[in-house]
């Protein structure tokens, strides 16, 4: 019969041959599988004697564990082989040049807006500017709205929180028109009513109105000139 240490000495060897785990639950099963070599050892304890059960046993269970270390030591040099070959082929070389961040673009909304402002501007015009926060008198009576106008409903236009200095509501304007009005105001501190130039301007924006569906939204864009 085989001695304990030459068992532990062939399973080691035959543990180191394995090259892949599966070959290595097959050495595994040779000797300490339900039929494995050190199993029928163990099977066979049981017709000793008690001494000769203890001491056997003892031994046993030293070469079992000699082994068991064997094992367990080859699948981890198995397992960090996997690991090794997974990182070359996923290894990084860091000296290639980075990826750049793929940037954003313009809005449509805001390349045709862009587009306007330059046309307008190949051929004289200004761009004019103006507050979404407007008063009364700049969105509707500087336009000869009346009182009575239903745009000035609350139905219509969009008001917030305060007054003007003239105590009238402050509201989102419902178009660019107050922009031309301030425009035009400025235009004529500037240069006095009688020596005024012609005024060449266009006024772009967003402008705001209580409408929403299919086609309409509550917030939109608007260019007057």
């Amino acid at each position: 019969m085989v001695s304990l240490d030459q068992l532990v000495e062939d399973a080691k060897r035959d543990f180191s041959k394995a090259s892949d785990p599966a070959a290595l639950e097959d050495a595994k099963a040779r000797y300490l599988g339900k039929s494995g070599l050190l199993t029928e050892r163990l099977k066979a304890l049981g017709g000793m004697s008690p001494e000769e059960r203890k001491s056997a046993g003892a031994e046993i269970n030293r070469a079992k564990t000699a082994v068991e270390d064997a094992l367990n030591a080859r699948r981890q040099a198995l397992a960090d082989q996997v690991l090794q070959a997974r990182l070359a082929a996923e290894a990084i070389d860091v000296s290639l040049p980075g990826r750049g961040q793929v940037l954003g673009s313009l809005h449509p909304v805001m390349r045709t807006w862009e587009r306007v402002e330059t046309i307008f501007h190949s051929i004289g015009f200004d761009v004019a500017d103006g507050p979404e926060i407007e008063t009364d008198w700049f969105n509707f009576t500087a336009l000869n709205s009346p009182e009575n106008h239903p745009a000035r409903s609350m139905q219509d236009t969009f008001y917030v929180d305060g007054n003007d200095a003239q105590g009238k509501p402050l509201l989102l304007r419902t178009h660019t028109s107050p922009i031309q009005v301030r425009y035009a105001s400025e235009h004529v501190k500037r240069y006095g009513q009688d020596n005024m130039p012609p005024i060449k301007v266009i006024a772009p924006g967003r402008t705001y109105r209580v409408d929403s569906d299919a086609t309409h939204s509550p917030m939109f864009h608007q260019v007057e000139g």
